[in-house]
């Protein structure tokens, strides 16, 4: 479990593009549950769309990668510095299946295919209760920059 602090403390994004609110439950170096609180102060929600608000699929794929991050960090026991960049190296098999709109909660399980090479694999899927939103399979790498 890591509560909104603790994710501050190992993910570079900050409002309004950190996507994941509390960790659930992890199993290092297997699994990950996030949660993601859905609200209407989301601020692409005023062009996404006005007359019916709709989270972009893109957004529930970074948030499902933001997710894939924690896990990749707790379970090579880092912590991510000023100096560590974690990158999307590749998104396969994404497919949206219901949308995702203001008051939903969406639950996001990650986890960790393989790694290799310093490229991890993901699988990944959100829900809406145990209504499938979203899946795909995420492939990340962490570099050094500087």
């Amino acid at each position: 479990m890591m509560d909104i602090h603790q994710i501050l403390k190992h993910l570079p994004h900050r409002y309004p593009f950190l996507l994941v609110d509390r960790v659930l439950a992890i199993d290092k170096g297997k699994s990950i549950r996030t949660l993601k609180n859905v609200t209407i102060n989301e601020p692409f929600f005023v062009g996404h769309f006005p007359r019916r608000p709709v989270m972009p699929g893109v957004l529930m794929l970074e948030a499902m990668a933001q997710s894939a991050a924690l896990l990749s960090f707790a379970s090579m026991d880092v912590s991510p510095d000023d100096n560590t960049v974690y990158y999307f190296a590749g998104i396969d098999g994404a497919r949206f299946k219901r949308p995702v709109e203001p008051g939903d909660q969406l639950l996001m399980d990650v986890s960790l295919a393989r790694m290799k090479a310093g490229i991890f694999k993901f699988n990944a899927a959100a829900r809406v209760g145990e209504e499938l939103a979203c899946e795909a399979e995420l492939m990340c790498t962490m570099r050094t920059v500087g």
